[in-house]
């Protein structure tokens, strides 16, 4: 309960969870519940092919301080990839104005910026990212005229492959402190007049 002098709570960036039709499945999003995903989310992590980009293999309380941390952050939210109701990967969308990637290019501020990977071999290399990222842009871009903004890192050429087949296209180089990036945007359709 909360009182009169009690501000509201700041809404999280993606407002709603999202749970989207595709030509895969049923493809859902939705808050990270650390006592039931960490241990799945550790195990993405310590896999060689995820570990190569997001440099977080090692024990379980590593990936724990991580997430936990993302979850602390008032700009961002981590959200579970299902397909068809099977857990596929570890996505974040945030307010990208109000992350420190704003320093490295003109944010606008109702940017949505996201990270993902997916952490189930048998789910890479089938177009699943590509498929996802366009479902959830033209679901976002639908409800609102606003920018998406991803930055992977320019040797992850799987990617930004994904990211371009979801309609983003590659606008500058970044020289982020943790990598050399590749910032991807995706702008949405201009809207027609009525006639």
């Amino acid at each position: 309960m909360t009182s009169a002098s009690t501000p509201p709570a700041t809404p999280p960036p993606t407002v709603q969870w999202y749970d989207l039709s595709t030509p895969a499945g049923r493809f859902t999003l939705s808050p990270v519940k650390p006592e039931r995903d960490l241990p799945m989310i550790h195990r993405w992590m310590n896999d060689p092919e995820v570990d190569r980009y997001w440099e977080l293999a090692g024990p379980p309380e590593r990936t724990e301080e991580y997430v936990r941390r993302q979850i602390g952050l008032p700009h961002t939210e981590p959200m579970l990839a299902r397909l068809s109701g099977r857990p596929i990967g570890y996505w974040e969308l945030y307010r990208a104005a109000e992350d420190p990637l704003s320093e490295h290019y003109p944010a606008r501020p109702d940017d949505l910026g996201v990270h993902l990977l997916i952490g189930e071999g048998d789910c890479r290399g089938l177009g699943l990212g590509s498929l996802m990222l366009r479902v959830l842009a033209d679901a976002v871009q639908s409800r609102s005229p606003r920018r998406i903004v991803a930055e992977p890192d320019e040797r992850n050429l799987a990617s930004i492959r994904a990211f371009t087949a979801a309609g983003f296209t590659a606008a500058a180089s970044l020289e982020l402190p943790e990598k050399r990036a590749t910032l991807m945007l995706r702008v949405p359709a201009p809207r027609r007049e009525a006639d």
